[in-house]
């Protein structure tokens, strides 16, 4: 019983520390987009491109995906 019990607490103990360096990486992906996305030169390369624009210069692209995933 004693041995079940340790075993356990040691599964706990690696998912707790599994958790931890699952958020801890989320929390540095989103803190490195952070930085890249505060610095002038990516703001203004970024402030030119509007949404529909990006989707438009993407649908040729996905034209042909769709073409070839069909065959």
């Amino acid at each position: 019983m004693a041995m079940e019990l340790e075993h356990t607490n040691g599964n706990d103990a690696n998912e707790t520390r599994d958790t931890l360096f699952l958020l801890g990486g989320a929390a540095f992906v989103v803190f490195g987009a952070g930085l890249i996305l505060s610095t002038p030169v990516v703001r203004k390369a970024l402030g030119g491109a509007g949404i529909g624009n990006l989707i438009g210069a993407a649908m040729p692209d996905l034209q042909k995906y769709l073409k070839l995933r069909d065959m």
